[in-house]
């Protein structure tokens, strides 16, 4: 499994995560604020894009009892799952594999997910992304299924990028050239590498980044749930999380509009995930709005 990128510091600079689900002694759980958007930009007509903000917990409904009570319990929430998917393909087809690819997700978490029962071993972290993989893939199988039984939808794809917190850990699963970003202590660090052929040039050595941004190849996307091969591969990655972090999930329509140094200016200036959130779509339709643009902003502070 590769590190983060988190660029502009060295992955060394975060350590890896030791339990997850079980708060450190002495250290409380981290809250959570989170708000997100999407917008079809300026110059497309319909928006591709599609995102998700969940609490997952768990639910005891009563059908029976002779014990006076209420008819549900809920417990929880265990975690907050963060989804920002971009559609390829074209006109609806786009759309319908963003829409698909999130709705198989959300459903294969609510449905496979053991919560916290297998994160007490050691091993849990990876047994967790393991879960996220195998939940993309079978987005990618279902998108390919659906194809078949709509020919006209043949070739659609999506980019999809999941974050998940759990505790005081976040974990990272990503397809495509959508992002995940982390501030940390005043400093921007992108989590997730773009899958583009461009972007797989400059890390090869055969392209400079400075090069890569005007590239006519940048657009062109290597990896993808659907497309027109089978077999998505998903980088995944875990880190801790600290009080002060801001969370950014976005898709290209952002990154391709705002700089990194305007995106970190927003997420320190904004107090509140809305109004980054407002914030950084406003500034890609002001710099031009090419694309649809996606944000899923969420801030981790201490208790109380």
């Amino acid at each position: 499994m590769e590190p983060p990128v988190m660029e502009p510091a060295q992955p060394s600079t975060i350590s890896e995560p030791a339990r997850p689900c079980q708060a450190q002694a002495g250290v409380p759980v981290l809250t959570l604020r989170s708000q997100g958007r999407t917008d079809p930009g300026r110059m497309r007509k319909s928006n591709e894009d599609q995102f998700l903000i969940a609490a997952l917990g768990k639910a005891l409904q009563i059908e029976n009892t002779s014990v006076p009570q209420g008819e549900v319990y809920y417990a929880g929430p265990h975690g907050h799952l963060f989804l920002v998917a971009d559609g390829v393909g074209g006109s609806a087809a786009g759309e319908h594999a963003s829409a698909l690819a999130v709705n198989v997700v959300e459903n294969f978490t609510l449905d496979k997910l053991s919560w916290c029962a297998h994160l007490r071993n050691g091993d849990g972290a990876d047994q967790l992304l393991a879960q996220f993989q195998k939940a993309i893939k079978l987005a990618d199988a279902q998108l390919f299924q659906e194809t078949e039984r709509h020919p006209e939808l043949r070739g659609m794809g999506t980019t999809l990028t999941l974050a998940y917190a759990l505790g005081n850990e976040l974990f990272i699963a990503h397809v495509g050239d959508s992002r995940c970003y982390l501030m940390r202590g005043n400093l921007l660090y992108r989590l997730t590498r773009d899958h583009t052929l461009v972007a797989e040039m400059v890390r090869r050595g055969v392209l400079q980044p400075e090069e890569a941004a005007q590239h006519v190849f940048r657009h062109v996307i290597t990896n993808v749930i659907g497309g027109t091969d089978p077999g998505v591969q998903v980088e995944l990655h875990k880190l801790p999380l600290e009080s002060g972090d801001r969370l950014l999930l976005c898709s290209d329509g952002l990154t391709e509009m705002v700089t990194d140094e305007e995106i970190l200016g927003v997420l320190r200036a904004e107090p509140e995930p809305a109004r980054a959130c407002d914030r950084l779509v406003d500034l890609a339709n002001e710099h031009g709005g090419k694309d649809n643009v996606t944000v899923v902003v969420a801030y981790f502070d201490k208790p109380g």
